[in-house]
């Protein structure tokens, strides 16, 4: 069984700044792949940024140059830096990873950018 568990969210003011945690547990082992989704007030969920085993990233036009997606293998944890936030940024953000052929998803978690 594999675990994840987001924090970090909040409310915050358009232009600032908050970092979301996401901590896998369980029996996963190994390096694997890790990505943020997020789900907007009556949007469909969408994939914001993605971190693979060789460290490679992949982010939605949306929030490139303004989110960073990191990991801790040491903690198997993986952070997403989200910098000058928008009101449109509103969303539970869940994170995923990919692990012997499944995927597992965290619980999320609410992010608010007030304008």
């Amino acid at each position: 069984q594999v675990q994840l568990v987001e924090s970090g969210g909040g409310l915050v003011q358009a232009g600032g700044s908050l970092r979301l945690s996401c901590a896998a547990s369980g029996t996963i082992t190994g390096i694997n792949p890790m990505d943020w989704h997020r789900q907007g007030p009556g949007k469909q969920r969408e994939l914001v940024a993605g971190i693979i085993g060789g460290g490679a990233t992949k982010y939605a036009d949306s929030v490139k140059g303004r989110f960073t997606i990191s990991r801790d293998i040491a903690k198997n944890t993986v952070y997403l830096q989200m910098n000058s936030l928008k009101p449109e940024d509103t969303a539970v953000y869940y994170c995923r990873t990919y692990y012997r052929g499944r995927y597992y998803w965290g619980q999320g978690t609410q992010v608010t950018v007030s304008s």
